[in-house]
């Protein structure tokens, strides 16, 4: 994927104010599983959200079928975007998308498409269950799929089921583009992490990440460090 940077009139105008899409030349995604990573801010659903746009999906998500857009307010990141696709042409496709999911869900149930979410009403679901209902039944692999922060509805238990989900997905010959905070979801074997950050999109390991190296701290000391956290200074 390629920035068009000579297509831009202006780098300080969003969203090319962002720090790191003003760095921001070219990503290579892996094959498999490619994370996004980064502060609140930084950038990352921007990115994602241009990704999907760019390959023909709704601003909202679901498949490319589904153009929901409840609010338009796509950043133009998309426009200049370059796109290289690989000779072979994904069978299916799906942006998933968590802070605009339920308008996905609930334009399924206007249209009765539930069948190929397990055949009931995500609405009769809670958030996290209609999110695995999606990963388990809507996603047939041989896909490619853009997925932005699913964390958001999961909790640790159905993030490790997400994780396997994934692994099934990958194992049918997808590749996954995911935006995320999720130290277990980016844990996923031989992903490629790029971190959104003020001097630009780069490569890191898993290690190295803060999602990593602060949660390891936090379970190792967690006594030491809610006591640090809520000290009263005025004692």
């Amino acid at each position: 994927m390629l920035l068009d940077r000579a297509s831009i009139d202006s780098f300080d105008v969003y969203p090319f104010s962002i720090p790191a899409l003003r760095e921001f030349h070219s990503l290579k995604f892996h094959a498999d599983v490619t994370f996004i990573i980064g502060e609140n801010g930084a950038g990352k659903s921007t990115l994602i959200e241009s990704i999907a746009l760019g390959l023909g999906f709704g601003i909202e998500g679901g498949t490319k079928n589904v153009q929901v857009s409840t609010h338009d307010n796509a950043s133009s990141l998309h426009k200049h975007l370059k796109l290289v696709k690989s000779f072979q042409k994904p069978e299916d496709a799906y942006f998933l998308r968590a802070e605009s999911f339920y308008n996905v869900a609930t334009y399924m149930e206007e249209v009765g498409y539930l069948d190929g979410y397990g055949g009931t009403s995500l609405h009769q679901r809670s958030h996290g269950e209609s999110f695995m209902a999606t990963l388990l039944h809507k996603l047939k692999g041989k896909g490619l799929y853009i997925f932005d922060e699913p964390e958001a509805a999961l909790s640790p238990t159905r993030q490790l089921a997400a994780l396997a989900a994934m692994d099934q997905l990958v194992k049918n010959n997808s590749q996954i583009i995911m935006a995320t905070h999720s130290p277990i979801l980016m844990a996923y074997p031989h992903a490629r992490i790029y971190l959104m950050d003020p001097s630009g999109i780069h490569e890191v390991k898993y290690e190295d990440t803060e999602h990593y190296t602060v949660t390891r701290q936090f379970l190792n000391d967690y006594r030491s460090m809610i006591d640090i956290l809520t000290r009263d200074e005025r004692v």
